[in-house]
């Protein structure tokens, strides 16, 4: 009986924190998002030391302070980054910035940022991936999944392989402005994952294109 209620005072404190989402910031999210995964992980250590419901109840409550505490870090953490990398990209035509929970995502329009069918990035982009790279340095604890995609025009295979080479030429470029390589992963969609129609000259613009997304690192 005791386990059951326990239970269901766990479940209710993970709900309770879920349901408040839409309303908090980022950094609350974290905290939130913290403080449910420590309260689970400190009931589990505090019944298997304790070996009873007090000692569960303590380790919930010890658990939800400290992973909250991290929770609320990691949040605080995204949010400075992407303040940082809106302010050094607001006047990129080049490159755009969003928030995906949290995650933060950068997209680099192909048409701006490679000529047809290359995957040399024009030098003109230099001065953005400068910036990107620098902020990217100052925050170590995230890891950085580049991402290359392409429309469909053309064979998948031959989409493919581009997509991969486009990746890989702008991951390039960050480690050599001095990100760690370690940090970085590398993965091409080619024409699997276009976030417009490729029936139209405008959809087929916008899936041409290389993803940047910004993970915490905690989370991995």
């Amino acid at each position: 009986m005791k386990k059951a209620i326990l239970i269901i005072l766990v479940g209710m404190f993970v709900l309770g924190g879920c349901a408040t989402m839409s309303e908090q910031s980022k950094t609350k999210k974290g905290a939130v998002y913290g403080a449910a995964g420590g309260a689970a992980a400190g009931a589990v250590l505090g019944q298997i030391i304790g070996g009873d419901t007090e000692g569960t109840l303590i380790g919930a409550a010890a658990g939800a302070a400290i992973g909250g505490a991290g929770g609320a870090g990691v949040g605080h953490m995204m949010d400075k980054q992407e303040a940082e990398m809106r302010e050094a990209l607001a006047t990129s035509e080049a490159v755009a910035v969003r928030r995906e929970g949290e995650l933060l995502a950068l997209t680099f329009k192909g048409d701006v940022t490679f000529d047809y069918d290359s995957d040399v990035v024009r030098p003109g982009l230099y001065t953005e991936i400068d910036r990107i790279a620098e902020i990217m340095i100052r925050y170590p604890q995230t890891v950085i999944l580049v991402e290359g995609h392409t429309d469909s025009t053309g064979s998948e295979e031959y989409n493919q392989d581009l997509s991969e080479r486009r990746a890989a030429s702008v991951a390039t470029l960050l480690v050599e402005r001095g990100v760690q390589e370690s940090r970085i992963r590398v993965i091409g969609y080619g024409e699997s994952q276009p976030v417009a129609t490729n029936e139209t000259a405008d959809g087929r613009r916008l899936n041409r294109r290389v993803e940047i997304r910004i993970d915490p690192e905690t989370q991995r």
